[in-house]
């Protein structure tokens, strides 16, 4: 599983380095707690992690528990990743081959706050009737041959009241919202991003 956060360098545009070091550091914490089985995380990169397993199953509840936990956070950001199961060369503890590549690609696709696998992997998947899995098309990946199948899992738990449409955060409640005083639909997890917005509008 190759997945990172949606937004994380408006994130970082609007509220600077240090609340992005701190939202890394939460995000970490929320991976390790999501971890199922023989899942573990073997590198993160910004905000990407990579996360192995060989048991597809773990991955799988790794990858949707890891989902709902992040949904969960006020004030953070939406996950989106891929899923994919296959061969790959572990060398000086680094992963090399075109399963990677293709996790990779099938994760720059996924929409954000979803979470997308390959055929391969679903159909190596024990437990089925417990996820639901939804056809995206075929589609054609750089440097990959022939055109893949690929499919969203579908988590119902995902649900939250709107994204800051400047930094892209969730927020999950108005209490601690900021909502906009004409547009009463939109909602600011800051007056920073609330006054951006404006400004925004206003130049328009």
């Amino acid at each position: 599983m190759i997945a990172d956060l949606s937004g994380y360098t408006a994130h970082t545009e609007v509220h600077g380095s240090i609340s992005s070091a701190d939202l890394i550091d939460k995000y970490l914490q929320i991976v390790e707690e999501s971890l199922v089985g023989d899942c573990y995380l073997h590198e993160r990169t910004g905000d990407e992690v990579m996360i192995i397993s060989e048991v597809p199953d773990h991955l799988l509840s790794t990858a949707v528990l890891l989902l709902k936990n992040i949904s969960r956070e006020n004030n953070f950001l939406l996950l989106h990743g891929g899923l994919h199961f296959g061969k790959v060369l572990k060398r000086n503890n680094a992963y090399f081959g075109s399963a990677l590549n293709f996790t990779a690609r099938i994760g720059a696709q996924a929409n954000a706050g979803s979470l997308w696998c390959s055929k391969e992997f679903r159909d190596t998947v024990k437990n089925k009737e417990c996820y639901q899995f939804q056809s995206k098309g075929s589609y054609k990946f750089k440097n990959i041959t022939e055109e893949k199948e690929v499919f969203e899992i579908i988590n119902d738990e995902v649900s939250f009241l709107a994204i800051d449409p400047i930094c892209r955060m969730l927020i999950l409640s108005e209490d601690n919202a900021f909502r906009h005083p004409y547009h009463h639909h939109i909602f600011f997890c800051s007056e920073t991003c609330l006054n951006i917005y404006n400004d925004t509008i206003k130049d328009q």
